[in-house]
Formats: structure tokens, C-alpha cells, sequence
């Protein structure tokens, strides 16, 4: 009696098992989320390399404007009390840095009253403060206008949705306003990952250009106090 009882139970659970129809989970590919965004996402697309472009190359340059030896500054200072000016001008030409660009300007102004010696510097120090920034406004622009393309995205693909269910007539379906929605949607997603991206981007590059800034103003302010000491110091 046992027996036919778990024999029992055993044939309808796999009869119901037979008649349930197996359900396939499906997913989402991002090159798939991509290409269901629309023509809006190409342009995100070149957004997004632009603005790894940008970040990549002013970090180099900020990588290589910091690449300086400790002992410069000791070195020119020990040159210029020497009468060396020639071999300081050298020196300060073997590094790709602005630092160096301000103490060389500086240097090549020597013999000249102090107050003029300082302006040069400070107007070298201000073109390659220029230097330094120049893309970074562009890269503010990405982070700040990505996101909008997305929304822009999200907005014509609701209308279009919403189009596609006035001209549905009576056959309207859920799958029609909820692809629509997925589809709009995709923008959204796009324009906040390019935005994120640029604005992170943007911000470290500007605490890194800052950190370099302070140590030109620094540089600029030994130097000149160098040109007050006496040459037998």
C-alpha cells in the first residue's frame, strides 16, 4: 500500500514536470544594451574615448611635469653661486617640467633687477599653468553633458513608445510599452557611466594639477630668496 502510494506521487511529479514547459532565462549583453540605445549611444560612444583620451594624456603630462630631482634646487643654487649659468641653464633643460621651465626663465633673467626677474617667472608660471589645464574643460563638459544626451535618449524613446501604442489601435500590448521603456532607458544608463567616468576623471586631474601649482609657487618663492643670498653662502 506504501509502495503504490510513492509510486504514485513519484508518476505525478514527473508528469507535472513533463507538461510545465522549461523556462529559459534570458540576459543582457551590454553590446546588446548598446545597440537597443539607438543612434544616441555612438555619440556617448565617442563622448566616453574622447574623455579617456583626455585623461590619459594630461596624466602623463602631469606624471612627467613631477618627474623632477630632489636635489635641483640645491644643484642650481650651487651653480648660480658658482657663476655657472650656462651649466644651471643645462641642467634645468635635461627635465621636461614646468619647474624647471620657471627656474631656467628665471635664470635667464639674471643680472636683471629682481622685480623683473620675478614677473617673468610668474608669467612663465601662468602659460604653463595654461598648459597644464588646457583639455580639462572639455572633460568637464563630457561629465556634465553625457548624462543629458542620456536623458535626451530616454525622452524621444518614451515618445516613440508611447507613438507606437496611440498608432496600436486596439492591439495594444504590455511587451509594447515596456520594450519601449527598456529601449529608453539604455540612454539614461550610457550617458550616467560616461558622465561618472569624466567627472571622477576631471576632479582627480585637478587635485593633481593643484598639488603641481603649489610646488611651482613654492619653487618660484626659493628661487627668488636664492638671488637675495650672498655668493659665499
Amino acid at each position: 500500500m506504501l509502495f503504490n502510494l510513492l509510486q504514485a506521487a513519484v508518476d505525478t511529479t514527473a508528469l507535472n514536470q513533463a507538461a510545465t514547459p522549461e523556462v529559459q532565462e534570458k540576459t543582457l549583453s551590454l553590446i546588446d544594451m548598446a545597440t537597443a540605445g539607438g543612434w544616441l549611444m555612438i555619440v556617448l560612444l565617442l563622448l566616453s574615448v574622447m574623455a579617456i583620451y583626455i585623461f590619459g594624456s594630461k596624466w602623463w603630462m602631469i606624471r612627467k611635469a613631477s618627474q623632477l630631482d630632489k636635489n635641483f634646487m640645491k644643484d642650481i643654487r650651487d651653480l648660480i653661486h658658482d657663476g655657472k649659468i650656462k651649466t644651471a641653464t643645462d641642467l634645468c633643460q635635461k627635465y621636461d617640467s614646468p619647474i624647471a621651465r620657471l627656474v631656467e626663465k628665471g635664470i635667464e633673467r639674471i643680472g636683471r633687477p629682481l622685480q623683473d626677474i620675478q614677473t617673468a617667472v610668474e608669467n612663465m608660471g601662468n602659460v604653463e599653468v595654461a598648459r597644464l589645464e588646457k583639455g580639462l574643460a572639455m572633460l568637464a563638459t563630457i561629465s556634465g553633458g553625457a548624462p543629458m544626451i542620456g536623458f535626451l535618449g530616454t525622452v524621444t524613446g518614451m515618445i516613440q513608445a508611447f507613438f507606437r501604442m496611440s498608432t496600436a489601435g486596439n492591439n495594444i500590448d504590455i511587451t509594447l510599452l515596456s520594450g519601449g521603456i527598456y529601449e529608453a532607458m539604455v540612454t539614461t544608463v550610457g550617458g550616467l557611466f560616461v558622465g561618472i567616468i569624466a567627472y571622477f576623471g576631471y576632479n582627480y586631474l585637478s587635485s593633481q594639477i593643484s598639488n603641481l601649482v603649489f610646488k611651482m609657487e613654492s619653487t618660484t618663492i626659493e628661487f627668488i630668496d636664492m638671488l637675495h643670498e650672498p655668493a659665499g653662502e
